[in-house]
């Protein structure tokens, strides 16, 4: 394995260690915040009439579930590989479709084969 190839390979997973790092704090965080939610509402009794701490909680929890989301699934299928791919996969798209132009102006006589389009575009 050549050293590039090493180095990308340790950018991954430092990468991915420091997603999944945050979203463990996050969660964490979501415990803890849960629980001071309960405790002003239900023991220092801050608007105690009514159980506002469960909407909060719900909110909190969206987020969260947002996060994990943004972590496992769209990081992992649409992260820097993923662009990378889809880029390639355009520059190819982009070429044939030169390719085919340049053999249809070829035909109707508009440039020679000896001509390319890099000819044209200088």
């Amino acid at each position: 394995m050549k050293k590039d190839d090493q180095y990308e390979l340790y950018e991954k997973a430092r990468a991915r260690t420091k997603q999944k790092r945050a979203l463990f704090f996050h969660f964490i965080l979501f415990l803890i915040g849960s629980s001071i939610f309960i405790v002003l509402n239900k023991i220092v009794k801050i608007q105690q009439d009514q159980d506002w701490f469960v909407w909060a909680i719900f909110a909190w929890l969206f987020f969260l579930l947002v996060h994990i989301a943004n972590v496992y699934i769209m990081k992992r299928f649409f992260g820097k590989e993923w662009k990378r791919i889809q880029t390639e996969k355009l520059i190819d798209k982009h070429h044939k479709k030169l390719e085919k132009l340049e053999k249809k102006l070829e035909k109707e006589g508009v440039f020679s084969s000896h001509s390319s389009i890099e000819e044209l575009n200088s």
